[in-house]
């Protein structure tokens, strides 16, 4: 009757890590999946900088407009493509509540983008009574800015 089966009856002492490791795996590949959809705006083949101006915070945040030109024909607000003829009117949207000092709306545009594409574009923003505008640009190596204003 006093027979162990299947055991010595002494409690064992080490750790089961076989549940530590599922766990990890499976944040493993949760930070896998999320990590590229933390990317903002559309990838776009930026020009780099030939002079070193100082770098523009605002082009980070949330609240900042930028405009992304990848070619000749799409324009893009954050993630939204928007046609260049109701480009002005979000622009105008998404600047009503800011104040006057800091409506500035920041244009990139791709490498092989003609300059007449990206003067459209700084015109219909014009005509929404916004006068800064800034253009992005890669970074050197060894230093310098992001964002030139006009």
């Amino acid at each position: 009757m006093g027979a162990q089966i299947g055991g010595t009856g002494e409690y064992n002492s080490e750790i089961n890590v076989t549940p530590m490791v599922d766990i990890m795996l499976v944040l493993l590949i949760i930070f896998m999946i999320v990590t590229p959809l933390l990317n903002e705006g559309v990838a776009v083949n930026i020009p780099k900088d030939m002079i070193s101006p100082e770098e523009d915070s605002e082009i980070t945040k949330d609240t900042s407009v930028v405009i992304t030109i990848p070619n000749n024909t799409d324009f893009y607000v954050g993630r939204d493509p928007f046609p260049l003829s109701s480009l002005g009117e979000k622009v105008q949207n998404m600047m009503k509540d800011k104040a006057p000092d800091k409506r500035i709306v920041y244009i990139k545009s791709g490498v092989d983008v003609d300059y007449g594409t990206v003067v459209q574009a700084i015109d219909v923003i014009r005509k929404q009574d916004i006068d800064k505008i800034g253009l992005v640009a890669d970074k050197k190596k060894g230093g310098g800015g992001e964002a030139e204003q006009q």
